[in-house]
């Protein structure tokens, strides 16, 4: 049994193309054998953006915390569970502003949290953050509206979307980073035809990939490798 949790942040629904790459994957790996899916739709979650008493409440021991603190904490504590239950982290997204949509942001920043998937502690010297959950694949399925994001492409340096999970794939407890994304999608045209079928046969081969893996005891592994799927690792915006 794979524990699968999906993230979902277009605001879009039927239209959306990352959410119709998410349901490709997610059908594709529920084929290789038993899966729990357990499904967080940011569009339809009312997501608190932090503030000041989210903070105070967040840096407050647990057994001092007052209720209404605890109240302030009650969704990201939902949130995290979820995240610490899953084997497999999905997150399927649009690029927004060549980074990520503010519902997104305010889930990470929900999930990132000190004592929870965090440590502090200044004795570690200039790197004083420690993860504390571990083991887990992120695939990020994105679409974006431009394209040439790729080392070398026309917009290399612009994609500000995959290069965040990057550094912060290990505070969701991620050793290994998968990519697969649609581009074109302003322009359309053949460009994009193409660039949405490649994209739904890589997340395709990734979900049968990853089955494979787990069932053969090479998942999860500790290094970061954002795939390189040709036409199908870059796109850019709604969706």
């Amino acid at each position: 049994m794979r524990n699968v949790l999906r993230i979902d942040a277009s605001p879009r629904q039927s239209r959306s193309l990352s959410r119709a790459l998410g349901d490709t994957f997610i059908e594709a790996l529920a084929r290789q054998g038993k899966a729990r899916i357990v499904r967080r739709d940011l569009a339809s979650t009312e997501l608190r953006f932090i503030d000041e008493e989210w903070i105070a409440a967040a840096f407050t021991p647990e057994a001092e915390r007052t209720a209404g603190q605890h109240s302030a904490l009650a969704l990201s504590d939902t949130l995290i569970d979820e995240l610490a239950s899953a084997e497999v982290l999905v997150i399927a997204t649009p690029m927004y502003n060549y980074g990520m949509p503010a519902a997104l942001k305010a889930w990470v920043d929900q999930v990132v949290r000190i004592g929870k998937t965090f440590t502090f502690d200044l004795v570690r010297g200039d790197f004083p953050l420690e993860p504390v959950l571990t083991g887990k694949t992120l695939v990020l399925l994105t679409s974006r509206g431009e394209f040439g994001f790729e080392p070398g492409g026309i917009r290399q340096g612009q994609d500000h979307l995959v290069p965040q999970f990057a550094t912060i794939a290990k505070y969701l407890g991620a050793g290994r980073l998968e990519h697969v994304g649609i581009e074109y999608q302003e322009f359309g045209g053949q460009r994009h035809e193409v660039s949405v079928r490649s994209a739904h046969e890589h997340a395709r081969a990734l979900a049968a990939r990853l089955a494979r893996g787990q069932s053969e005891g090479l998942v999860p592994t500790r290094h970061l490798h954002p795939s390189k799927n040709g036409a199908a690792n870059t796109a850019s915006r709604p969706l």
